[in-house]
């Protein structure tokens, strides 16, 4: 099998089983992270209403970074997670890491938003 195929599917199994422990709801929605290689999403979804209530990402006009693909561009996406959600008064979520691995730019991303007032 492909190298490429079996990292998706790892992943995908890995993002199963997170999925199934994790959900958002109205009083602790759910902070969700992608990484791709040259960027990061993040949005903070209500699972039950099916809405997303905040997001960001290094594709947004008002976040500038240098370099979108690394560690720094993650800790800016992070505090402006945070910021976005204190605005909408939202202080508490779930980290949903998305089957990827609690390292690098995720780790990242998760200490810049408790840096920025969210608690998980």
């Amino acid at each position: 099998m492909n190298k490429n195929k079996t990292k998706d599917l790892r992943r995908s199994r890995r993002r199963t089983g997170i999925r199934k422990r994790v959900m958002g709801t109205p009083t602790r929605p759910r902070l969700s992270v992608y990484r791709s290689l040259n960027h990061m999403y993040a949005q903070i979804v209500d699972d039950l209403q099916g809405v997303t209530l905040v997001s960001a990402s290094t594709r947004d006009k008002t976040i500038s970074v240098d370099a979108s693909g690394n560690s720094k561009a993650a800790e800016a996406i992070g505090q402006a997670i945070a910021e976005r959600a204190k605005a909408k008064g939202i202080t508490s979520v779930v980290f949903d890491r998305g089957g990827f691995l609690y390292h690098g730019r995720i780790k990242a991303l998760a200490d810049a938003a408790r840096k920025g007032g969210l608690e998980f």
